[in-house]
C-alpha cells in the first residue's frame, strides 16, 4: 500500500478555508477510491477543477477479440509491435479479459498537445526501454529502464519521454493495485521479510502549478470510449495535496528475490496484487543450495489461472528460444513446465540473471487481434521431446 504523502502547500485542517495571497479561495478536491472507502488524497486547486467547455470527438478503444476461447499456448513476440508517434495510438492490447488488458507499447513522443487520463482502470506500466519524466496532475516522477510506475484510475497525466526508443508493457486493472499483503502487516506497512519497503518505492516529488485559462485538452478513457474533453483551466495546477492515493515508482532491481534450499514457488516474487491477478517480477538471484536441488521450475497445473510472462532481460533459464520482448501465454486448462533439457541443464548452476514480469490472472485472458501478428501459432508444440533414432536406423 502507498503511504502517506504531502506535496506543496495545504492548510492545517481539511476542509476549511485556504486562501490565496489575494484573499480568494482556493479550491479543494477529494480524490478517492471505492467511493468513501478506500484510499483519497486532498487536493487544492488555484481554478475550479470542474469547468468543462466542449466535449468533442468520441473514439472506441476496446479491444478487438480474435481468439475468446483458446487452451492453446502462445509465445508473442513483443518488439515486433511497431512504433508509433502518439503514446495512445502507439498502446496495443495484446490479452484482455474483464479484469485487465495487457498492452504493448511503442510510443516515440511525448504526449504534447493533450492530458491524458483513464477512468476505467489504474495502470501498471512497466519500463523497459526508455527514460523521461511522468508528469501528472500530484506530481512528477522521473522514470528509467527497470520502473514500474503505479498510476491509481483518475490521475491526469503526460509522458515525456527523453528520446524515441522506447518499450512499455501495461496492465490496466478494472481493481486497485496494492502492495502484496502476505508482505503487509495489519497496519499496512511492508514487513521485514518483504522482498521491498518504502523506503524503495519513489513518490511525487514536484509539483507543477499552472495558473493558466484557455483551451485545454484532455483524453478521458470510459468504458472504452476515448472521450475528447476541453477543459477552461490547466490541469495541472494544484497548489498541494496530502494523502494515499497518488502515482509512485518503484524498480524492479530494488527488489530483493527470496531464495532457499530448493525451489521457491512464484508467491515470493510477487510485487503486486489485485483481487484478480498478481504480478511477480524475476531477478537475478542465487540458484537453491540444497546438494541434489534442481533450480528448475517443477511443472505445474495451470487449473484455475493464466500466465503470463513477459521476458525483459537475461537467460530465462525454464525456456528454450526466449528473447527480451516475447511474451509467453500459459492458459487455464493444461500443465506446463521446464522445455525439453531446460531441467537437466539447471543442475549444478547456480545463480540466473534472468529478469521478467509475470501477470497470472484468475479468469482466462482473450487474445486480441492485435497479438495475432506478432504470435508464434508452434509454440504450444515446443515441449514435445525429439524422437528416438531407433537401433540401427543409420545403417543401410
Amino acid at each position: 500500500m502507498p503511504f502517506y504523502h504531502k506535496l506543496g502547500a495545504i492548510p492545517h485542517k481539511r476542509h476549511t478555508q485556504f486562501r490565496k495571497t489575494d484573499g480568494s479561495l482556493y479550491y479543494e478536491q477529494l480524490f478517492g477510491t471505492i467511493g468513501f472507502d478506500g484510499m483519497y488524497s486532498n487536493m487544492y486547486h488555484e481554478q475550479r477543477p470542474t469547468q468543462v467547455k466542449e466535449i468533442k470527438e468520441i473514439k472506441n478503444v476496446a479491444p478487438k477479440i480474435a481468439r475468446a476461447n483458446h487452451i492453446q499456448s502462445y509465445r508473442f513476440r513483443g518488439f515486433e509491435i511497431k512504433p508509433e508517434a502518439d503514446y495512445l495510438d502507439s498502446r496495443k492490447p495484446v490479452l484482455t479479459n474483464s479484469d485487465c488488458t495487457i498492452i504493448l507499447a511503442a510510443p516515440q513522443n511525448k504526449t504534447q498537445d493533450y492530458f491524458y487520463k483513464n477512468s476505467d482502470a489504474d495502470e501498471l506500466i512497466f519500463v523497459h526501454r526508455g527514460s523521461g519524466k511522468f508528469r501528472s496532475h500530484l506530481g512528477n516522477l522521473d522514470f528509467k529502464y527497470g520502473d514500474y510506475i503505479v498510476v491509481p484510475r483518475g490521475t491526469i497525466y503526460k509522458m515525456d519521454f527523453d528520446d524515441s526508443d522506447n518499450r512499455l508493457f501495461i496492465v490496466e486493472s478494472r481493481h486497485p493495485i496494492y502492495t502484496p499483503k502476505l508482505y503487509r502487516n495489519w497496519f499496512g506497512q511492508l514487513l521485514e521479510h518483504s522482498p521491498f519497503c518504502e523506503r524503495d518505492l519513489r513518490r511525487p516529488y514536484e509539483l507543477e502549478t499552472n495558473n493558466e485559462t484557455g483551451d485545454f485538452l484532455m483524453k478521458i478513457k470510459k468504458q472504452d470510449d476515448l472521450f475528447e474533453v476541453i477543459y477552461a483551466s490547466h490541469p495541472f495546477d494544484v497548489v498541494g495535496y496530502d494523502g494515499y492515493n497518488y502515482p509512485y515508482a518503484f524498480s524492479i532491481h530494488d527488489f530483493e528475490p527470496i531464495t532457499g534450499r530448493i525451489h521457491q514457488p512464484p508467491p515470493v516474487h510477487q510485487t503486486f496484487e489485485t483481487s484478480a491477478f498478481v504480478v511477480c517480477s524475476f531477478c537475478p538471484r542465487k540458484y537453491d543450495y540444497h546438494p541434489e536441488s534442481i533450480p528448475a521450475p517443477y511443472n505445474h497445473s495451470n487449473i484455475d489461472s493464466d500466465e503470463v510472462l513477459y521476458y525483459v532481460d537475461g537467460d530465462f533459464m525454464s525456456r528454450n528460444d526466449i528473447e527480451a520482448g516475447h511474451i509467453s501465454l500459459h492458459p487455464a486448462g493444461i500443465p506446463h513446465g521446464p522445455h525439453p533439457g531446460a531441467t537437466e541443464r539447471s543442475i549444478g548452476k547456480t545463480e540466473t540473471e534472468e529478469l521478467a514480469v509475470m501477470v497470472d490472472t484468475f479468469k482466462p485472458l482473450q487474445i486480441c487481434e492485435d497479438a495475432m501478428p506478432i504470435a508464434d501459432e508452434s509454440y504450444y508444440k515446443s515441449w514435445l521431446s525429439p524422437p528416438t533414432p531407433k537401433l540401427g536406423a543409420h545403417k543401410k
